[in-house]
């Protein structure tokens, strides 16, 4: 099985940190080396190098090189251009087909954290083993602790095999992002799993899946596949600008028939490091402050602290808060809106304030 890390996102919730130009994966945003660094050692522990690829955007290639000076570039897939994850990983589906169309992938995202490793390679592994026993879509659940609006939701059938303590249930469905009230009835059901985006297929299987739930996509990535056939770059770059900015979950996952689709369940500690709230949760104590850089704080709990190494932040009398300088900007929020910070990217954006992004 081949695996492929998922770098091309900017991560605008965790402004003003992730930009554009340097998204949050090539930081130290939770432990001391760059997320996307953390993945890569996790998955050589399985993987050998060789198998492990690496999605990107064109504005991060130098990133990846000063990262990982050690990968080829025949290791490294350059989308065209930024869209979303339905042509991304339709545009990675499409280049592997070409060479191995029936080894399992797994496409693996560059910013995530895990608590128990070797439990989630072992996920991994017996994902793979279940792919080349049933011809099916593997994907990996993790039991939902709160309602979040922000993840997707696969709901889960009955329990297909238990491999050495790994859950594989059968697929019921998939919800993309709910409202909170319909992420509340999920959580009381609990027949519901947080999606946390680890697709594992084969590049043949991927390809048929969008020729059969997203027809137009499919035909545009045939396009492209022969076009990288035959070096014609100019076209490659034509027709990808054409496929919709759509994520594979709206493209593909909701329509999904059950019966082509298993879940494993997650139990490895997982969290999706996608906003400065899902930060703390997943680096606080009780009331703790989590704080990076030089902070003096008094009387001061339940807060968000980064600053840059040159600069001291003060912060009294505060409960609840998220304070990130980088120097160039700061941003200031209750904890609980965090999630809004994507609000002030577009805000940003439409007031062209580009230096900022």
């Amino acid at each position: 099985m081949k695996a492929v890390i998922l770098a091309g996102g900017v991560g605008t919730r965790l402004w003003p940190m992730s930009r554009k130009d340097k998204p949050k994966q090539f930081f130290e945003v939770v432990g001391e080396e760059p997320l996307i660094c953390d993945t890569y050692r996790r998955l050589l522990r399985l993987f050998p190098a060789e198998k492990i690829y690496f999605s990107i955007s064109p504005t991060f290639d130098d990133l990846i090189h000063r990262q990982f000076p050690d990968v080829p570039d025949d290791r490294i897939l350059i989308e065209p251009e930024k869209r979303d994850t339905g042509p991304a990983m339709g545009y990675v589906a499409a280049l592997l087909e070409l060479t191995d169309p029936d080894e399992p992938i797994v496409f693996i995202p560059s910013d995530h954290y895990i608590n128990d490793e070797e439990l989630f390679l072992r996920c991994l592994d017996r994902g793979g083993q279940l792919i080349e026993e049933t011809g099916k879509l593997l994907d990996i659940g993790i039991a939902v602790a709160f309602p979040s609006t922000v993840l997707g939701y696969t709901k889960i059938g009955e329990l297909f095999r238990d491999i050495e303590g790994i859950e594989v249930f059968a697929f019921a469905g998939h919800k993309e992002k709910p409202d909170y009230q319909t992420a509340k009835s999920y959580l009381e059901s609990g027949n519901y799993l947080w999606h946390a985006n680890y697709y594992m297929w084969t590049p043949r299987k991927f390809m048929e899946a969008f020729e059969k739930y997203a027809p137009d996509m499919g035909s545009k990535l045939r396009k492209i596949q022969r076009a990288v056939a035959d070096k014609h770059e100019e076209q490659i770059f034509d027709l990808y600008t054409q496929l919709p900015k759509i994520s594979i979950d709206y493209a593909i996952t909701e329509k999904m028939h059950p019966e082509d689709v298993l879940i494993i369940k997650g139990d490895f500690g997982w969290s999706d490091i996608g906003a400065w709230d899902t930060l703390y949760d997943r680096l606080a104590d009780s009331s703790d402050n989590v704080v990076k850089g030089k902070c003096v704080t008094l009387d001061t709990t339940g807060s968000l602290i980064y600053g840059p190494a040159h600069k001291l932040l003060a912060v009294v009398g505060m409960k609840d808060i998220v304070v990130v300088d980088t120097g160039d900007a700061l941003l200031i929020c209750p904890r609980g809106e965090a999630q809004r910070v994507k609000e002030i990217v577009e805000k940003l954006q439409d007031e062209n304030h580009e230096t900022f992004l």
